[in-house]
């Protein structure tokens, strides 16, 4: 790297040059958006000389241009930013599912830090943070002014090493001050089991590169042990991932057409995602789980499948982040992370600010159910008839424990107590027609966001 003396004069005298050929002033500049306007950059010169010249402490010029670069990108949207060797790397450990922390996704608003989700099973989701909180102190040092890498820097560090985070909370008056043991964190992706005899519950906490053949090889498992009937899709607090990850979920349900497409200014941003044939689960029907937490990769899910008619979403709102980010390298160290394209469901739907609305919208709730005094039935008096069919009475008590459990399933969760009982409704009453497992031939929705009749 060059280094120049007296660094703003040479700054300003070199940009003047580099320039001299293609902007010939602010006039032509205004005429022609390629070119920079040479009176803004005279006063980016003048505002670096006094920093340089006048702060307090001294400052390397190449600190400063960092610091530049920086703001830069900071100024743009919450996503977009600056990665030095560390943020690099832990961008590219982050997308396998193994890094160190405290297992928070994070976004920016207002200056401060705010929680777009906690990961399921990290120190984060286990102290009770939840998605919407404000952080508004980390240890002793205020986050007002730090940038979302700063941040994160800040968040990180050995297992076993103790952070102060202090948080603002909706609806609460005064901030709380929560502390937190750092780990190293390994999300697992996929998680799932039998909800009764009957249905499959699939968890996806976030989206990484294995999440597809993952999620796809749990639900042959749930199968082989038993058929099942439905599936509770739980994307609730997943904070997305990889784009690609989503769309072999979608892909392993829908049987053909579009899944998602993005829409950018730069060389190959304009991209589609369609599916390939086959449907795992022949037609089951499934239901999706969503809450403000859900973002990104698992707002494409969610969309995708609701337009394909492939599934009901349930639950509250999704978060609204549809934009893409692309890691360029500057330097072998270096990158940036740049926001360089929105992406749409197949309807033409675009997610950004906006999020996914619920079929049936379900507000998470602390619910008990009103127990009757007495749980005696007939079988329980002497001397009663017995049933005649043979069996009923040893059946009344398996009845008596599924009871229990869908008690204690909502108590502790009400939104899934309710996607079960959407999917025992379709077992019940035959669901709609849908796109996959029928002899229909299924809708087609095209690139340009049109739905057809037509394959």
């Amino acid at each position: 790297m060059k280094y120049f003396r007296h660094s703003a004069t040479l700054l300003a005298a070199g940009l003047s040059l580099c320039l001299a050929g293609a902007a010939l002033g602010a006039e032509n500049a205004a005429e022609d958006p390629g070119l920079l306007p040479l009176d803004d950059l005279r006063t980016f010169t003048k505002v670096y000389d006094h920093i340089r010249q006048g702060y307090v402490k001294d400052i390397s010029d190449r600190e400063l241009l960092e610091y530049a670069i920086k703001g830069m990108l900071a100024e743009l949207d919450p996503h977009s930013a600056y990665l030095d060797a560390n943020s690099f790397d832990d961008l590219q450990t982050n997308t396998t599912g193994e890094f160190g922390g405290l297992g928070i996704e994070v976004g920016m608003e207002d200056g401060f830090v705010k929680v777009i989700s906690p990961m399921d099973d990290t120190p984060a989701s286990k102290a009770g943070i939840e998605s919407g909180d404000l952080i508004i102190k980390l240890g002793e040092k205020s986050v007002k002014g730090m940038t979302l890498t700063e941040a994160v820097k800040a968040m990180r560090g050995p297992k076993g090493s103790k952070i102060d985070v202090t948080l603002m909370r909706e609806g609460e008056d005064k901030p709380r001050e929560i502390t937190l043991v750092r780990d190293a964190i390994k999300v697992q992706s996929v998680r799932a089991r039998r909800l009764g005899d009957d249905y499959g519950y699939v968890r996806i906490a976030q989206f990484q590169i294995g999440t597809g053949k993952d999620m796809i090889d749990a639900i042959n498992k749930l199968q082989k042990e038993r058929p099942l009937q439905g599936i509770v899709l739980d994307l609730r607090n997943n904070p997305g991932g990889v784009l690609q990850a989503s769309v072999e979920v979608v892909d392993a349900f829908v049987e053909q057409g579009l899944i998602v497409y993005t829409e950018g200014r730069i060389e190959n941003a304009d991209n589609s995602y369609s599916a390939t044939r086959g449907d795992i689960t022949n037609g089951l029907p499934i239901v999706v789980l969503i809450n403000d937490g859900s973002a990104s990769a698992s707002e494409i899910v969610a969309g995708a499948l609701q337009d394909h008619k492939r599934a009901i979403i349930l639950g509250t709102e999704s978060f609204g982040k549809g934009s893409v980010q692309t890691v360029i390298p500057i330097s072998e160290e270096r990158a940036i992370k740049l926001t360089t394209a929105l992406y749409f469901t197949p309807s033409g739907r675009s997610i950004q600010a906006q999020g996914i609305a619920p079929d049936i919208h379900v507000e998470r709730a602390k619910l008990t159910a009103i127990r009757p005094r007495s749980q005696f039935t007939e079988a329980d008096l002497s001397g009663h008839l017995n049933n005649g069919n043979g069996g009923e009475e040893s059946r009344a008590k398996q009845r008596a424990t599924a009871q229990k459990e869908h008690r204690e399933m909502l108590e502790k969760d009400n939104q899934l107590f309710e996607a079960l009982n959407l999917l025992k409704g379709y077992k019940l009453f035959g669901r709609p027609t849908s796109t996959a497992g029928t002899k229909e031939e299924p809708t087609v929705i095209s690139a340009n966001g049109h739905a057809s009749d037509t394959p």
